[in-house]
């Protein structure tokens, strides 16, 4: 186990226990972008050279913005391994399968589909995982299934209400739970998910502080400017080398 820093006063998961998650949640995030990387499907000078000039901003910065914009992209998966993976340390009965619902108790009969936000299932995807749910209640007549989300509406525990074939569907133990709701049932900690969201500023700090391998490494802008000191040209050259009248940027 680390040594840790701080106390975290969480109450419900060690200090320990949630400072590895979070390690490991860190490691899995992306923290690299090189020139290559950047440019994989051609960036658009045009579009940067635009997002610059309306918004006020220099040119390097409009680089550095999408290359967080193409890092975020890649870490929605890692959040949701985040929100997911803690419940392994809940014990009593907890799990995270390798397979079938995100998170399950057989003991208790629960079983869980964790989404990150409300609006993020089309229809087609809430019926399937309502089906699965159905299915599980024909298997064990003692189950509660739910669909908890990270980012609800509000907070919540009440029937999900879905259309399957045109038809409104409703069960009392096909439920739709926000991660408040969720903590608080797993826990027994009505605010659990509040100290937890209190208490992350401080653990990444913790982590990435004791960690510097695990800083970001952006050498974008460094690998831009090696071949020619305006980094607007640079932008133009690598998109279009090969279209007419670009090559006069490389005697500028």
């Amino acid at each position: 186990m680390p040594t840790v820093p701080h106390n975290y006063n969480l109450g419900f998961i060690s200090n320990e226990d949630i400072y590895e998650h979070v390690k490991k949640t860190v490691e899995a995030y992306r923290r690299e972008i090189t020139l290559d990387q950047f440019n994989e499907n051609i960036i658009d000078p045009i579009k940067l050279t635009f997002d610059a000039k309306v918004y006020g901003k220099t040119i390097q910065q409009a680089v550095e913005d999408e290359c967080f914009r193409q890092i975020d992209k890649s870490n929605t998966n890692r959040i949701g391994y985040f929100h997911q993976n803690l419940f392994r340390y809940a014990g009593n009965g907890w799990v995270v399968p390798s397979a079938g619902f995100d998170v399950e108790n057989d003991e208790l009969h629960i079983y869980v589909e964790m989404k990150n936000k409300h609006n993020t299932m089309n229809s087609a995807s809430s019926q399937k995982t309502y089906m699965k749910m159905q299915g599980k209640l024909l298997d064990d007549d003692e189950a509660t299934c739910y669909l908890v989300e990270i980012i609800s509406k509000r907070s919540r525990d009440d029937a999900w209400k879905v259309s399957l074939d045109g038809k409104p569907r409703e069960h009392k133990k096909i439920r739709r739970m926000s991660i408040d709701k969720f903590y608080a049932l797993v826990f027994g900690v009505e605010d659990a998910f509040f100290r937890l969201c209190a208490a992350l500023p401080r653990i990444i700090e913790d982590v990435v502080n004791d960690n510097p391998a695990l800083a970001l490494k952006n050498t974008v802008y460094e690998e831009l400017t090696k071949e020619h000191a305006d980094i607007l040209a640079s932008l133009y050259i690598l998109a279009f080398k090969t279209y007419e009248g670009f090559d006069k940027l490389n005697n500028k």
